[in-house]
């Protein structure tokens, strides 16, 4: 039987998605960065009822999901909140991407986290946020090799999901805002965290 809970993750996240791959920027870019649903969806379905998913992560990872089809529709580079941003602050290029970025630290953490805590003998122990901010840094610096290797085979067709706007240290601000996001969910969370995982009562 499914968990309610994620079908109703489903049921809302259902119509972004669709109206995301109505018409976006470019269909290539909008698969890149959508991908990530298609695969993590799936394995949470597959694994709902030996791992079902903390309330807190479901939510987070709810956010981060349409965080990824926002970009994937527009292309990172021109999401309209991050060109309202721009104006507004003055600042120089759409840092949306930042965005994309510090909540691909901030919800893998918790995601991390919880395998960590129900998996492993880290429960307690002062190693686990370390193991967790380095795990998220290093997802991040796989993710920038994953798009590099985009970059390679695609050529100019991946201009879109590189989304580095000229800016010539645009994969080392990338990591370094996973790197914050990470931090500050370890820092600000874990209570939240253990309360949500201690309701699933297993």
């Amino acid at each position: 039987m499914t968990d309610r809970r994620l079908l109703w993750f489903c049921v809302f996240l259902a119509p972004v998605l669709g109206w995301s791959a109505v018409r976006p920027h470019d269909y290539f870019t909008w698969f890149l960065e959508v991908a990530p649903i298609f695969v993590g969806l799936p394995v949470a379905l597959a694994v709902q009822r030996r791992f079902p998913l903390s309330n807190l992560l479901l939510v987070l990872l709810w956010w981060h999901a349409v965080i990824l089809i926002f970009g994937g529709h527009y292309t990172y580079a021109r999401v309209p909140l991050g060109d309202w941003a721009r104006e507004w602050f003055g600042w120089t290029r759409n840092d949306y991407d930042k965005l994309g970025h510090f909540a691909q630290g901030f919800v893998p953490a918790i995601l991390v986290r919880e395998i960590l805590l129900r998996t492993s003998p880290l429960k307690g122990s002062r190693w686990l946020g370390f193991l967790v901010v380095s795990v998220c840094l290093a997802f991040s610096a796989l993710y920038e090799l994953v798009e590099w290797a985009v970059a390679v085979t695609s050529g100019a067709a991946a201009e879109d999901f590189l989304g580095t706007q000229g800016d010539p240290w645009d994969t080392q601000t990338d990591m370094a805002m996973a790197l914050v996001g990470a931090t500050l969910a370890m820092l600000l969370l874990p209570r939240a965290h253990d309360r949500s995982m201690a309701k699933l009562k297993l």
